[in-house]
């Protein structure tokens, strides 16, 4: 679904992405991991058009996207979150989710004056699905919240719950478990497989927790120092002598700390 080839992006002398390379398969939940540094936040926001490359091309089905905008890239289904979550926080929770879908009947002067049974009707549709989509993510009992109130958990399904708010093809979900507890990242993994399974979303997840990416995804792409080093299931990525290297520099002894 994804190709991205020979991608570089240079802030000054510094190579944040250097030469990568890899795919993502159409219906996968695919994993990229790394030490912090790695390029793979970057390798992210060259991908969903936040920043240029310096060279390379990404396509998407076939098509060049590389340098795309982001809006542009949304309405082909190319959506991403943010390592911290992104919300209007004095909106509701629902209301939040109300906004997501671009090209609504009350953003023109015109229908705001004239086509106000045309808003209501859409406005009541809209909160029809937000609150399909909050109850789909058991956050349902949140809808009338301030989204500002929510803990960091809850913003992170909320953020999930605008990606589904339109017709999401593929997701980039950035540290989608930074400062989560434990059962809410159960839930948010418990939606991500099912939004993957039953209508099939795409996903590619950067995570440092590596129970949540065994869990959820295969493959495993690992990055260091701007490039692609190793690609895998969870187990042949924990058993890698340079993967563990990259992380830790100490050899396999410490196998089983890679993620930590």
């Amino acid at each position: 679904m994804i190709r991205v080839a020979s991608l570089h992006k240079q802030f000054g002398g510094f190579h944040a992405v250097d030469g990568a390379s890899l795919e993502i398969s159409k219906g996968s939940i695919t994993g990229l991991i790394g030490p912090n540094g790695a390029g793979k936040t970057t390798l992210f926001n060259v991908i969903a058009g936040v920043l240029k490359p310096t060279s390379g091309t990404v396509t998407m089905e076939g098509e060049d996207i590389t340098g795309l905008p982001p809006h542009t890239l949304f309405h082909k289904g190319l959506l991403r979150t943010f390592q911290i979550a992104h919300e209007f926080h004095s909106m509701s929770v629902r209301e939040n989710l109300m906004m997501v879908p671009g090209g609504q009947s009350g953003e023109t002067l015109w229908n705001a004056w004239f086509g106000r049974g045309r808003i209501a009707e859409e406005e009541r549709r809209l909160a029809a699905k937000a609150d399909e989509v909050l109850e789909f993510l058991t956050i349902d009992h949140l809808a009338d919240e301030k989204a500002g109130n929510l803990s960091g958990g809850q913003k992170k399904l909320l953020e999930l719950g605008r990606t589904m708010m339109v017709d999401a093809r593929i997701v980039f979900l950035d540290e989608v478990g930074a400062g989560v507890n434990r059962t809410l990242l159960n839930t948010i993994a418990d939606a991500i497989l099912r939004l993957n399974r039953e209508r099939g979303y795409t996903f590619v997840v950067i995570e440092h927790d590596m129970d949540f990416i065994g869990r959820l995804c295969d493959p495993v792409i690992v990055m260091a120092e701007g490039k692609v080093l190793a690609e895998g299931t969870i187990g042949e990525i924990k058993a890698n002598e340079q993967v563990i290297e990259a992380y830790l520099g100490t050899g396999l002894k410490n196998r089983d700390k890679v993620g930590a």
